[in-house]
């Protein structure tokens, strides 16, 4: 791979989501399959717009294993890093949407959280142009957060520009959120972009004042700050300029996938600048690629699904 690679580290995993309506998973009947995990779309989304992208993470050698590789490769999401384990299963979460509108989960955590550091090819990863870290499962413990926090050592000592999506999900920290807060810190200490919600830059930060939020990531070390705020544009911030990006005004069907889009065409765009740790710097450039990123973002809300809403380039143009 060429030094334009961005390499994706994370969960991929299956998402059953009930297609009945309002009712809870033990009454639900109808299941769709869809390819899951939010460095995955990352990956995918950078792929689709023409970018060099790889993936590192495990899945099962089980039918499920087989069809979220497939589904990368179909995208042209490098993914000779992707571990198939022979004795663990694919991580599986079943959804639901309940009649008073909360969610119903169920998570069976599987081959995500075994991927060992002794398993990664460390001279790719030493050959990236940006590494970028999702964490809704990564960071939960196993072997996987143990090899993530190493990998982040790597990109920090070897100057690799570093991206950080902490992708806070409640079901998976119930109990936990001192946890993940402190973790999450550790991780945006060293990183030069961060993406967000509003939600969890509140949790993370511990400010609910949006400007104090993003200035405390930055007193801890951030460089680019992104704070989506849905209809309401991205909040960015460089730590010295800060301003939000209006957002494209559409019609959503499926907002899910968006975030993920977002922060795919923002690294995508990054990577094909020859020093992007200096784009920091440059406030207007930041504003262009938000603004670029928005509008992948505002076209996957416009369809179904995650990865198969991903538009082209030409699409975006």
């Amino acid at each position: 791979m060429k030094n334009k690679n961005i390499i994706c580290v994370g969960e991929l995993l299956i998402d059953f989501i009930c297609s009945d309506r309002k009712v809870d998973l033990s009454e639900g009947i109808n299941f769709i399959k869809k390819a899951g995990g939010a460095p995955a779309n990352v990956t995918a989304a950078i792929s689709k717009l023409g970018g060099e992208a790889a993936f590192i993470g495990k899945v099962g050698a089980d039918p499920f294993g087989v069809f979220l590789k497939e589904t990368l490769d179909k995208e042209g999401v490098n993914t000779d890093m992707l571990i198939m384990d022979k004795e663990k299963n694919t991580t599986l979460a079943f959804v639901s949407l309940k009649d008073d509108g909360e969610r119903d989960f169920v998570f069976n955590r599987g081959a995500d959280e075994f991927l060992q550091y002794d398993e990664i090819d460390l001279d790719k990863i030493k050959e990236a142009k940006i590494l970028h870290f999702g964490s809704a499962t990564a960071l939960l413990g196993g072997d996987s957060k143990e090899t993530y926090l190493k990998v982040m050592d790597i990109a920090y000592d070897r100057d690799i520009f570093f991206s950080f999506d902490p992708n806070y999900r409640v079901d998976l920290w119930k109990g936990r959120l001192s946890e993940f807060i402190e973790v999450s810190r550790k991780c945006i200490k060293r990183a030069d972009f961060i993406k967000v919600s509003h939600e969890e830059l509140e949790i993370i930060s511990e400010k609910e004042n949006l400007e104090q939020g993003v200035e405390e990531f930055h007193r801890l070390g951030a460089g680019i700050v992104c704070v989506t705020l849905g209809k309401d544009g991205t909040f960015i911030s460089n730590g010295i300029e800060s301003g939000i990006v209006k957002s494209i005004k559409i019609k959503s069907i499926d907002s899910t996938g968006a975030g993920d889009a977002f922060v795919g065409a923002y690294l995508y765009q990054l990577s094909n600048i020859s020093d992007c740790k200096k784009v920091r710097e440059d406030f207007d450039k930041l504003v262009e690629i938000t603004t670029f990123a928005n509008k992948v973002g505002a076209i996957v809300c416009t369809k179904l699904g995650a990865i198969s809403a991903l538009p082209t380039l030409e699409e975006v143009l």
